[in-house]
């Protein structure tokens, strides 16, 4: 989390939190929802304006965690950010030879499992956070299947969000 993020949140603790204004697609991009666009739908049905100004993509990819309860949420300053998920709370990006970088900008250490739903969907659990595979590297995941890097195990998507410990839609659940 960054430095200013921490000091706003000592300087203003009880700011209250913001739900169903920001989602993530599974292609890793991000969507601003205004009270016009909510009212128009659940995220991914009516998805908002995708942000775009790089410096605001990298600070909230720097401020992008998780609660005890597996809301997934940008710290904005003294303001948590609830995130409505597409699919999962990463998005990786899986370049030759099996090197992922998450759609934040971190690398990941550690592939610890490779998952493949229903609907042909790659996952990674990559140190300890369960993420989608980018649409453009299916082939490197497979590649690295192939190799014998990783072991492809079958899930249901329902099955995601309890089994890996993650909401999809923090809005809804405090409904």
């Amino acid at each position: 989390m960054d430095d200013i993020v921490k000091q706003a949140l000592a300087k203003w603790p009880h700011v209250p939190d913001c739900w169903g204004w920001l989602g993530l697609d599974m292609r890793g991009n991000w969507w601003l929802r205004d009270a016009d666009t909510q009212a128009q739908g659940l995220f991914p049905h009516s998805k908002g304006s995708r942000l775009e100004h790089e410096k605001l993509l990298a600070f909230i990819g720097r401020n992008y965690e998780a609660n005890a309860q597996g809301h997934w949420f940008f710290q904005n300053g003294p303001q948590r950010v609830y995130v409505e998920l597409e699919s999962a709370p990463m998005v990786w990006r899986v370049h030759a030879g099996a090197a992922v970088v998450a759609h934040t900008g971190q690398p990941v250490q550690q592939v610890q499992q490779c998952l493949m739903d229903e609907h042909g969907h790659v996952y990674l659990l990559c140190d300890g956070v369960l993420g989608i595979v980018h649409t453009q590297d299916v082939v490197h995941a497979a590649d690295a299947v192939e190799a014998g890097v990783w072991q492809l195990e079958d899930v249901a998507a329902a099955d995601l969000p309890q089994r890996f410990g993650f909401v999809r839609s923090p809005q809804q659940a405090q409904v």
